[in-house]
């Protein structure tokens, strides 16, 4: 394996790493919000719009509340459809 191989893997591994920490960190949404937590691949998505932006940053943070707030219903949903086929 070549060195730039073995370079790209390790910088790979310490990306997964920072962004499962600050996924680890990151606090609980309020109560009511309907929001589920930050993801990596959220906070990804998130740090890479602020990096390379195409779009303003208050469409990035809105488009990313309008997701987790999808996420957070269908994980509801689903957890209601498992529970009424489980009966």
């Amino acid at each position: 394996m070549s060195h730039s191989a073995i370079l790209l893997i390790a910088l790979a591994i310490l990306a997964h790493a920072f962004l499962s920490v600050m996924a680890a960190i990151e606090p609980l949404p309020p109560d009511g919000s309907g929001l589920i937590r930050l993801t990596r691949n959220e906070i990804r998505r998130l740090l890479a719009a602020m990096l390379a932006p195409a779009h303003t940053i208050e469409h990035v943070i809105s488009w990313s509340h309008w997701r987790r707030q999808h996420q957070a219903r269908a994980r509801t949903s689903h957890y209601q459809r498992q529970a009424a086929t489980d009966q």
